[in-house]
């Protein structure tokens, strides 16, 4: 039985490597996905279920972990093997998007700030509030998520995005939030959510540069649509 799970797993690597992925079904690349987390089992019936279950390769990546493990064969190192697989994309797609040359990130424009910022949110299912600090020519100084929640749900990320700005020694914020599931509009709520914090980081000498609003792969500035007018 182990050897031929061991033939098995060998055919799925020869036909990859002739191939890449091109005609493989979504649950014969995670099958082979899953060799790595789980050694000596068979994993076709574990990633048919999977597919199944939760409907495509992206959404079983998308699962919480309780749900992910909530189906059977799927142990703790699975779990972690595959949510740990957006991150990587996460991080791969970010540098890729945007490789610093060696004096760094400029964002001058809508258009650059939502290409920067577009990869930045792959995988994430919760909604995020992500802050970008820049100095006075562009540069990206710092880039990192400030809140996990709505935008209008939290005085206290006012606050924490002040004392960044401030920390960094910021010319100039960028704020970025997404939209998972829905559309990349800002909502009311959002738009007198921006208003506070560009007063209170305007109050403190540093440019609110823009609010880019995310949804899947497309994203809207609210400055360039005159809402930061």
């Amino acid at each position: 039985m182990a050897e031929r799970r061991t033939g098995h797993r060998e055919r799925l690597r020869n036909r990859y490597r002739r191939t890449g992925f091109e005609g493989f079904e979504p649950h014969e690349i995670l099958e082979m996905l899953l060799h790595y987390a789980i050694p000596r089992v068979d994993t076709k019936e574990t990633a048919r279920e999977l597919i199944h279950r939760f409907g495509s390769l992206s959404q079983v990546l998308d699962a919480s972990p309780e749900m992910l493990e909530d189906t059977p064969g799927v142990g703790p190192n699975a779990v972690l093997f595959l949510k740990l697989l957006p991150e990587l994309f996460r991080l791969y797609a970010s540098e890729k998007a945007s490789p610093p040359d060696k004096n760094g990130n400029y964002i001058q424009s809508p258009e650059e700030a939502g290409q920067y910022l577009l990869p930045q949110f792959i995988g994430r299912t919760n909604e995020v509030v992500l802050l970008v600090c820049l100095d006075n020519k562009g540069k990206v100084l710092s880039s990192q998520v400030i809140f996990e929640g709505v935008v209008n749900g939290a005085p206290v990320m006012v606050r924490k995005i002040v004392e960044t700005a401030v920390n960094q020694r910021a010319s100039a914020i960028l704020l970025a939030h997404n939209h998972p599931g829905g559309f990349a509009l800002p909502s009311n709520a959002d738009m007198v959510a921006t208003k506070t914090i560009r007063a209170a980081v305007e109050a403190m000498g540093v440019h609110f540069f823009d609010h880019i609003v995310v949804a899947q792969d497309d994203f809207t500035s609210m400055r360039e649509s005159g809402i930061l007018l």
